[in-house]
């Protein structure tokens, strides 16, 4: 991966987060961290990775993500220099929620010895 994607997946993931906590109104959303970002190289899409903290939530709020992905997508434009601001793709970070099942896993077994 190129440093300018990797920037850019960095600087994408800090912009989503203020946007998300400054510029939008939904309630769905305001519990939402954004995890990570992958652009593809040739700049077209964005898969923007997030958690929620209630699990029976993550529907919902997916579904609100994307509905409101054409205006978070004008607030980038404006915010990152860049000459074609990719289309976004939310997608619910597994990684955390793997992560937790794996430490109580270990912890089982630390508590059984």
């Amino acid at each position: 991966m190129s440093v300018k994607i990797e920037r850019l997946n960095d600087q994408f993931q800090k912009e989503i987060s203020m946007i998300l906590q400054t510029e939008i109104k939904d309630r769905d959303i305001h519990f939402v961290t954004i995890t990570g970002c992958d652009i593809t190289s040739d700049l077209s899409f964005c898969k923007v990775y997030f958690t929620v903290l209630d699990d029976s939530k993550k529907e919902s709020t997916l579904e609100a993500l994307k509905g409101a992905s054409s205006f978070i997508r004008g607030q980038l434009s404006q915010r990152v220099e860049i000459r074609h601001t990719p289309e976004l793709r939310f997608i619910y970070d597994e990684s955390i929620a793997y992560g937790n099942k794996i430490e109580k896993i270990i912890e089982k077994i630390n508590e059984e010895e």
